[in-house]
């Protein structure tokens, strides 16, 4: 056979390459604690504001603001994404990324409507947990010895700090108790969608997922909502709804770019200290406004166990790299 008579090679596709962080740890490390600090006091303002609007309408009010508010800086800036890039996006991952949002979303409010704002906060955090187990196993981000051993005393820390709630939800009635398998489910959606915006991360920047995922959950909500409801809310349950929304901008577009910068498993032991920002914000807030929610009361026992979750918190987020390099890994033809 001559050589111009030899059949083509077919092509084949090359596998999805993973999303490997800038190595900005500092940047990535400040952006992820105006995430805990604004996700801290968030359950404050929606335990308020769904004692007066259902949780699809509040869900809804919140996507559709962030969406708004993104839309406009990104055009001011003329940063908004071109169809080009949109084209060449995974609209698996995208796909994935909003439904478990989605779901993340309408299951946390469904679940912190039936117990306590601090108590939403505590089954919720195995949402990082999740996240961070899987961006070893997905990401093959690498963990230090003294990062396993803050993420011993992290986890000790946390069942010092929550042994009294953890026994109040088990002498909790049955309604409390479907609040929590709910926010369980939710932790576990939002772990998902984490590590899927990651990987998208190679394809947009966090500004554009974003947008696209602000979008097309609000269209998702919209259906299911009673806009017609905003109009006899008081002006503190505005408030708290504007806020809700803004908050929704601010920290997760802190959350997306922290990606960019900062190992998943890393950020993830960070956002585990969320809890103890809303304890801390319940009793302070309670103290000076009235709000019609509960201040948790801290024994000694909780103290010790938030300075061992704090601690074993920080061994992991400044724990160094190991002095091998990092294998890049890669997605199969089937998950791309």
């Amino acid at each position: 056979m001559t050589l111009e008579n030899q059949p083509t090679p077919l092509p084949t596709k090359q596998p999805m390459k993973l999303h490997e962080s800038s190595g900005r740890w500092r940047l990535g490390l400040g952006l992820s604690l105006v995430t805990v600090i604004l996700w801290g006091v968030l359950p404050i303002a929606l335990k308020i504001t769904v004692q007066a609007l259902d949780i699809y309408t509040v869900t809804w009010f919140r996507f559709s603001l962030s969406f708004g508010i993104l839309f406009g800086i990104l055009g001011l800036r003329q940063q908004l994404p071109s169809l080009e890039k949109l084209q060449k996006t995974s609209w698996k991952l995208l796909a994935i990324a909003t439904g478990f949002l989605s779901a993340n979303y309408a299951l946390y409010l469904q679940g912190l409507a039936q117990t306590s704002p601090a108590n939403a906060q505590v089954f919720i955090q195995l949402a990082p947990v999740l996240m961070g187990l899987g961006a070893i196993a997905i990401f093959k981000e690498p963990y230090t010895l003294r990062q396993w051993a803050g993420l011993g005393i992290l986890t000790l820390g946390f069942v010092v700090f929550f042994h009294e709630q953890l026994q109040t939800v088990l002498d909790a009635p049955g309604t409390y108790l479907v609040g929590n398998i709910i926010l369980v489910i939710a932790a576990a959606a939002w772990a998902v969608y984490a590590l899927a915006q990651k990987q998208l991360l190679q394809q947009l920047s966090s500004s554009n997922i974003m947008l696209l995922l602000y979008g097309i959950c609000a269209l998702l909500f919209l259906p299911f909502s009673n806009p017609i409801n905003l109009l006899t809310l008081t002006p503190l349950e505005w408030g708290m709804l504007i806020f809700c929304g803004v908050n929704t901008v601010v920290a997760y577009g802190a959350f997306a770019e922290s990606l960019a910068h900062w190992d998943a498993s890393k950020l993830s032991a960070v956002m585990a200290t969320t809890p103890i920002v809303t304890l801390i914000a319940v009793w302070v807030i309670s103290r000076g406004i009235p709000l019609p929610i509960t201040p948790e009361e801290l024994t000694v026992l909780a103290v010790i166990g938030a300075m061992l979750v704090v601690s074993g918190s920080v061994a992991i987020a400044l724990g160094k790299r190991p002095p091998s390099p990092r294998k890049s890994g890669h997605f199969s033809q089937k998950s791309g």
